[in-house]
């Protein structure tokens, strides 16, 4: 049965999204239709309107979804209609790297999220000028409903928050799974993030949890500094008014930076939380600003020291386990994600995209409804 609905749609040369009306002809059997109640915005959907990935168009974005669960396909036995959900990235579920427990690494990880269409190279959607493209990071969230399979709608508890939930599919656990399955700091060692966007400030409420000593934030916006003292932070400096950074961490960590987690992509600031870090030091790297970009590391440094440098993807996230984990964190008050949201009603999505990209909000949450 077609079910009609309402998308932000990105057309050719638009920087802007335009909300039009959209169909879905139906469901596969292992689809899931979501009625969205609302929809985070993470950087990754700037960077992939504006080219950063090469995106279809038109097309719809969005990838922090939560609602519930409006119809499933006919081979659909893990959910049901009613059901309340987050929607996360998409795994194959039939890779070496799926069968292991490590979704995040699937090697069909490009073709499930970043080509807009399912595996078969169709579309779900269709507008009166033709097909839209869809599924991206297999949901495509700017919208009143998601279309997603049953592997990557991951059931949440009866009494969540759906309306401030969608970044944990994404830029949530991508922050909090960098500390809690990545670094996993002992109690009382330091961790000094570079960036206190969503993903920065969501590895420090997690870096809480677990016992790090000092927690250093290094920022250039000083009303997300003050937000990161306010979280717990036991320092945030102005990497501007700091010539001398390193030495800097140095000092107020007793030259024992033990962990490091950049979300700023950029290669210098990289640089620094490399020269930072102590004996048998630990790298988290999340994120690039350009496809392209390189870090000259000397290798006398890094085998030297013991220092390790890994590449993160979607916090080593097993979305199953790690998702309704991080909501009961939120639910016991241990998480206050709340302080990092704002909302905005869907059809002011473009507002929401500007505040995004200048830095003035650092959660948006769409409204679908």
């Amino acid at each position: 049965m077609a079910v009609e609905m309402r998308a932000a749609v990105f057309r050719e040369g638009a920087r802007d999204a335009v909300i039009e009306a959209v169909k879905l002809d139906g469901l596969r059997d292992h689809e899931v239709l979501v009625k969205l109640v609302a929809t985070g915005i993470c950087h990754t959907d700037l960077t992939c309107r504006d080219g950063f990935m090469p995106m279809p168009r038109p097309v719809i974005l969005g990838h922090e979804g939560a609602g519930r669960i409006e119809q499933v396909g006919a081979k659909v036995t893990s959910l049901k209609a009613g059901d309340p959900v987050v929607i996360t990235f998409l795994p194959c579920g039939e890779c070496d790297n799926c069968k292991k427990g490590v979704p995040a690494y699937c090697h069909r990880f490009m073709e499930g999220n970043f080509t807009c269409r399912r595996y078969d190279g169709s579309t779900a959607f269709s507008g009166e000028k033709g097909p839209v493209a869809s599924h991206f990071f297999g949901q495509s969230s700017f919208a009143t409903h998601s279309v997603c399979l049953d592997r990557n709608a991951i059931k949440v508890r009866a009494d969540a928050p759906l309306e401030m939930l969608g970044p944990l599919g994404c830029g949530v656990q991508t922050g909090a799974g960098a500390v809690m399955n990545v670094l996993k700091p002992e109690a009382g060692e330091s961790l000094v993030i570079f960036g206190a966007g969503g993903v920065g400030l969501s590895a420090l409420m997690a870096a809480l949890i677990v016992g790090c000593d000092p927690i250093i934030v290094v920022e250039p916006n000083p009303q997300r500094r003050a937000l990161a003292l306010e979280l717990g932070a036991k320092h945030a400096l102005d990497p501007g008014a700091e010539p001398q950074l390193v030495a800097k961490l140095h000092e107020l960590t007793g030259s024992r930076v033990n962990n490091a987690f950049d979300t700023s992509g950029i290669p210098a600031v990289i640089q620094q939380a490399l020269e930072s870090l102590f004996l048998r030091g630990k790298l988290a790297l999340v994120t690039l600003n350009k496809l392209d970009a390189v870090l000259g590391v000397p290798l006398i440094g890094l085998m030297g020291r013991g220092i390790t440098v890994r590449g993160i993807n979607m916090g080593d996230s097993v979305p199953q386990q790690f998702i309704p984990k991080l909501v009961d964190l939120v639910m016991e008050g241990r998480f206050p994600l709340q302080k990092l949201v704002k909302y905005y009603e869907f059809e002011d999505i473009n507002r929401a995209l500007e505040d995004q990209e200048h830095g003035r909000t650092i959660k948006p949450i769409l409204r679908m409804s």
